[in-house]
């Protein structure tokens, strides 16, 4: 079907038709009911909603604004004691729209390593209250528009790797990786390309076949990707990154803050791959 992630998408045996306008939104209604019919699929009418300016999908409400958290998960989040089996679903839902999430959860998430004893401490307290209150503000994420560029800000020090996905100004995704053991002796330079390489991993989906703009402030990359000689991670990487449509662009400054990346966006240097 041509149509997914175009206007239509389905997640098991839900459909969702999102449109622009009244009318556009008619003939995606039509075209989705047609290939429904044609395949002798039905839908129970008195499961369908039509003609919505907001719905709740998966967890999240959906409108022109963009998308947010549902307010009810929201308040089962709030109310969530000491997580146990829990945990995992909580950092389902926060990932996505917490910015420095792995960095703020750390106390928590290495609770999960394996021959790890559990003992829930004040830090891991501290840092579950945090996640918790942060959902009470998380931002309204914008739809993404495969149709335009996208704009990837990456920065990598020793505490993880931190992403933020965003088009025309506006945040679509964050995300993060806590440095697993072997990653946490990279070389620095090792580091920065890992930081890029993870972020076209986690939005691929979004980015491949697209046009995508990757922000650093590591002007180690620069040598990276012009250096004839590389290790067999350092070339294994950039194979990956020869798939992409993309252009890498260095700034002096921190980059680990979206708003400090677009204000040093004006003064990149620009790397072409």
């Amino acid at each position: 079907m041509n149509e997914l992630d175009k206007f239509v998408v389905v997640f098991i045996d839900d459909i969702l038709v999102y449109s622009k306008s009244e009318e556009e939104h008619e003939e995606h209604l039509r075209t989705v009911l047609t290939r429904l019919r044609e395949h002798q699929l039905y839908a129970k009418f008195s499961k369908c909603a039509f003609w919505l300016r907001e719905v709740s999908f998966l967890g999240h409400i959906l409108s022109e604004k963009g998308v947010a958290v549902d307010p009810s998960k929201v308040e089962d989040v709030l109310n969530w004691k000491q997580p146990k089996i829990e945990f995992p679903r909580f950092s389902g839902l926060l990932l996505p729209l917490y910015q420095g999430f792995s960095k703020t959860a750390k106390p928590m998430t290495s609770l999960t390593k394996k021959n790890t004893k559990y003992l829930w401490d004040p830090k891991c307290e501290e840092a579950f209250t945090s996640l918790k209150k942060s959902l009470t503000s998380a931002p309204v994420l914008a739809q993404p528009d495969v149709t335009k560029p996208f704009d990837v800000y990456c920065d990598a020090s020793g505490n993880g790797l931190d992403y933020v996905l965003m088009q025309e100004g506006r945040v679509i995704a964050y995300a993060s990786h806590q440095l697993r053991k072997h990653e946490a002796n990279y070389a620095t330079h090792d580091l920065e390309l890992a930081a890029v390489v993870y972020a076209l991993k986690i939005w691929r989906h979004y980015l491949l076949g697209n046009t995508c703009h990757i922000y650093t402030d590591h002007k180690s990359l620069k040598y990276i990707l012009t250096q004839p000689e590389l290790n067999m991670r350092q070339r294994r990487w950039l194979e990956l990154i020869k798939d992409y449509d993309l252009e890498i662009h260095y700034h002096p400054g921190k980059a680990n803050v979206v708003a400090d990346a677009l204000s040093h966006r004006a003064h990149c240097h620009v790397l072409e791959v």
